[in-house]
């Protein structure tokens, strides 16, 4: 019997979104210099320890597991996630950035326990489907538990606030939910209540109801909270047809807030242009294409839909992450993965690649 191999493809696709958002994240950490030059070099070791080191042992470490055993261990996954984003909430433990309280101190670094449960919820998600397969399609037995179990998670992150991170479980459940066998009326039926729902959130949450005001162009607030969207259209506009230039970017020095965070894809735009952006989100839509290419040949409907959940967290969360720099989306704070700093964020992207990677081996070519 002959050893079955990995996605060699799948692999390439996501080397070069890694290593192109190495050479983006660079570009755009030069503006620290003009702020501090000492930062600059500690952020890009910062950078480089947790992309290579941490996140290609964590990769390597979750290929090696054969992704069944996660189904096992379900269960206990996503309540540990939970109970760690519940963490958040500790005087002296969590700590606020932002205006949202997302982050766990550990003395030595951060961690933000929300990337973990994205990836616990489409764990045990994808094995609570799995498992009840002939009774997805009943309002009882099917939508009334799957929402249940994403009020429980949208609750806790509107605590936060991470409206963000919701959006994209939500995207990915609702993936995995209808390809469990949920039907189309059952979709609907939840996106109607999940509106509703948004809409009094909207109402009830001042600072969401600017940013919803700033998005439909009713008002601009362009020295407060549209001031990041202002600087993101001024830096992709500048770029033109071909860039700037590598480390060209104007923007990136004073102006647009948070350069190597949820704005990098802006200074993406302005220093390799409308080409350079093309390129790389046609690098993530391949990588979109591998992901479900593994789904579909998973051996089993456990691994089938956790590869989808997982393929549409890492490709929903970036290209949400563009859709805001570029306006056709209410701005989220969500990083653009591989591309932009955020240690929980890599790291965990990491593990559901090495994840993919082993649903691969396992399929059937």
């Amino acid at each position: 019997m002959t050893r079955k191999k990995y996605d060699k493809i799948f692999l390439a696709s996501f080397l070069f979104l890694v290593l192109g958002g190495f050479l983006i994240f660079s570009s755009s950490a030069m503006g620290l210099i003009s702020r501090d030059g000492a930062s600059f070099y500690k952020i890009l070791i910062k950078q480089f320890i947790v992309g290579f080191i941490v996140g290609g042992g964590s990769l390597l470490l979750a290929y090696k597991i054969d992704y069944r055993n996660w189904k096992r261990f379900a269960v206990f996954i996503f309540v540990f996630s939970f109970f760690l984003s519940l963490l958040v909430f500790v005087p002296q433990l969590g700590f606020k950035h932002g205006g949202a309280k997302r982050w766990i101190d550990l003395g030595f670094t951060s961690f933000q326990p929300s990337e973990f449960l994205k990836l616990g919820f489409i764990i045990y998600l994808s094995s609570w489907l799995s498992n009840h397969k002939k009774e997805i399609t009943s309002i009882k037995s099917g939508l009334l538990p799957f929402l249940l179990m994403v009020v429980a998670v949208g609750l806790l992150l509107i605590s936060e606030p991470d409206i963000g991170t919701l959006l994209v479980i939500i995207i990915s459940s609702v993936a995995i939910f209808y390809i469990g066998g949920a039907g189309i009326k059952q979709v609907i039926l939840f996106f109607s209540v999940g509106l509703a729902s948004f809409a009094g959130l909207v109402f009830a949450k001042p600072y969401l109801m600017n940013r919803m005001l700033v998005y439909l162009g009713i008002s601009s607030d362009i020295q407060g909270i549209g001031y990041q969207l202002k600087q993101s259209l001024i830096a992709i506009g500048s770029g033109g047809l071909y860039g700037r230039g590598f480390g060209m970017s104007i923007q990136k020095f004073k102006y647009l807030p948070e350069p190597i965070g949820d704005s990098i894809f802006s200074v993406t735009a302005e220093e390799f242009g409308f080409l350079g952006s093309v390129i790389l989100i046609g690098g993530f839509l391949f990588f979109l294409y591998r992901g479900l290419l593994i789904a579909s040949r998973a051996p089993d409907v456990f691994g089938k839909l956790l590869a989808v959940g997982i393929i549409i967290l890492i490709v929903g969360q970036s290209f949400v992450n563009i859709g805001a720099m570029i306006g056709i989306l209410p701005l989220t704070g969500l990083p653009l993965i591989f591309i932009s700093q955020g240690s929980s964020a890599f790291i965990f992207a990491m593990i559901e690649v090495g994840i993919l990677l082993n649903i691969s081996k396992h399929s059937s070519h």
